[in-house]
Formats: structure tokens, C-alpha cells, sequence
């Protein structure tokens, strides 16, 4: 089973940029739908974006679209997640996750990074 690793995360202001990746462990990365989920305090998770096995179907949750980006690179074996124009609402944790589809919503992934935190500071 393939293992995820996130990493990017951190502290930043108010418009600022970020750009997490999650690292695959397995060559069959190539294979997997993958997605990005975020978990705020005392909220729910919620799907972020997901991106297809060729990238060439990509989903954004409305609260995000315009401002991030979903990206993939299979020779590397890694996903990314390019986050521009922070806001304050944006501070959560951040998952990426792998499944046969790109969907938006949790129950559809069966492999799950550890997270990594973004907080945006106004």
C-alpha cells in the first residue's frame, strides 16, 4: 500500500503563498487518483482539490478556486498543492490522500498522509 508523507506547511500572513507537496512511496503513485483534504479545529475535514492519475480532470472546492493549484509529478512520485492569496479561514491542517478516482469527497480515499499544519495569521 502506498505511504504519504506532506510537508510545506507552516506559518504565514495574511495574502501570502504556500506550496505543499506529499511525497508517494510506492511507484505505482502513477496509478492513484489523488486529493487534498484540510481539517480546522473543532470542524469537520473537507475536500480541498483532487487531481486525476494524468491530471487531466481536476477538482476545487469553491472556497479555494482561483487561489490554489493542484499538481502532480509522476516521475517524482509527489503532489502538490500550490496555496496563493492565504486567508485566515485557510489555517487547518492539511491531508493528502490517495483513491482509484478523484473525488471530493473523504470516504472515496483509503490511504492518508500524517498532515502538515498551515496557519495564516491576518
Amino acid at each position: 500500500q502506498v505511504q504519504l508523507v506532506e510537508s510545506g506547511g507552516g506559518l504565514v500572513q495574511a495574502g501570502g503563498s504556500l506550496r505543499l507537496s506529499c511525497a508517494a512511496s510506492q511507484r505505482t503513485f502513477s496509478s492513484y487518483a489523488m486529493g487534498w483534504f484540510r481539517q480546522a479545529p473543532g470542524k469537520e475535514r473537507e475536500f480541498v482539490a483532487s487531481i486525476s492519475w494524468r491530471g487531466s480532470r481536476i477538482y476545487y472546492a469553491d472556497s479555494v478556486k482561483g487561489r490554489f493549484t493542484i499538481s502532480r509529478d509522476n516521475a517524482k512520485n509527489t503532489v502538490y498543492l500550490q496555496m496563493n492569496s492565504l486567508m485566515p479561514e485557510d489555517t487547518a491542517v492539511y491531508y493528502c490522500a490517495a483513491s482509484t478516482t478523484p473525488a471530493t469527497t473523504d470516504v472515496a480515499y483509503t490511504t492518508w498522509g500524517q498532515g502538515t499544519q498551515v496557519t495564516v495569521s491576518s
